[in-house]
């Protein structure tokens, strides 16, 4: 295992810390097809590197509103050889919620485990993870990705996605994974209409309140479309990753690294 393991998640992740994406699906929202060729999403990678992501989210198998699964074997087939073409070489995360493809995924060099179903899709997941001392992200999602967006409802939607991460933090502690290597994702976007959204960041001192470094994943999302209409997404994107650095997250987790790496170093440098 690598050396940056046993470094707390805070440490390893500074505020604000980039984390690229790089799907490697046909039919993710955003890049779905773009990276399916392992050469070509490699090299995204690298780039996103080079460009001052502190990470690299590589997933293979999307997770968009009305999405189905796909099995192990073709999630394998389709992140092992962008793995192996980086060979550790840039710091990467398996956005994966199986356990046969995250063992597979640190065994070739991925630092964290960036789980949409926060540990309930996979009951052997917690334990990977807690073998291999790897970072782990929990997230919020209602409902699953075929059906998530069809009519999402709360009462109180920040103080139920703080129960649920509470919750799902307590479960990954109690299956051996240590506390200090997890942060926790909200979920915008992931079964919540534009205005859970919004209400998520505003209110992100009651994540916080947690006590577990945040990431926000805003890049792209279909709520930014609608308030900027046929306007340019990269800078909505920019102007929510800010809001969001500026009200406590730590990671951002995002399409456009340039763009998101230099804005937040000004206003990091301005906070």
């Amino acid at each position: 295992m690598h050396d940056l393991l046993v470094i707390p998640i805070e440490q390893r992740f500074r505020r604000p810390s980039v984390m690229g994406v790089v799907n490697v699906t046909p039919d993710s929202f955003s890049d779905g097809g773009v990276h399916l060729d392992p050469d070509v999403a490699a090299a995204a990678a690298r780039e996103m590197a080079d460009q001052g992501a502190a990470i690299v989210d590589v997933g293979g198998e999307s997770t968009r509103p009305g999405s189905h699964g796909v099995t192990a074997d073709e999630e394998l087939a389709r992140v092992v050889p962008v793995l192996q073409r980086l060979q550790g070489e840039v710091p990467t995360s398996i956005d994966t919620s199986k356990a046969e493809v995250a063992r597979r995924a640190i065994a070739l060099g991925a630092e964290m485990v960036n789980d949409v179903t926060a540990l309930r899709a996979d009951a052997n997941l917690a334990d990977v993870i807690a073998e291999t001392g790897a970072y782990l992200c929990l997230m919020h999602m209602q409902g699953e990705p075929r059906t998530m967006q069809l009519d999402p409802r709360y009462d109180d939607v920040v103080s139920e996605v703080a129960a649920f991460l509470e919750e799902r933090l307590a479960f990954a502690v109690d299956r051996g994974i240590a506390e200090e290597r997890v942060c926790l994702d909200p979920g915008i976007g992931f079964g919540k209409t534009a205005d859970h959204n919004f209400e998520l960041i505003r209110r992100l001192d009651v994540l916080l309140a947690l006590g577990r470094p945040v990431l926000i994943g805003f890049s792209r999302k279909s709520s930014l479309r609608r308030l900027v209409g046929d306007g340019d997404l990269t800078s909505a994107s920019v102007g929510a990753a800010v809001a969001a650095f500026e009200r406590g997250a730590t990671i951002l987790r995002v399409h456009d690294v340039k763009e998101h790496v230099d804005a937040l170093a000004v206003a990091q440098a301005i906070a």
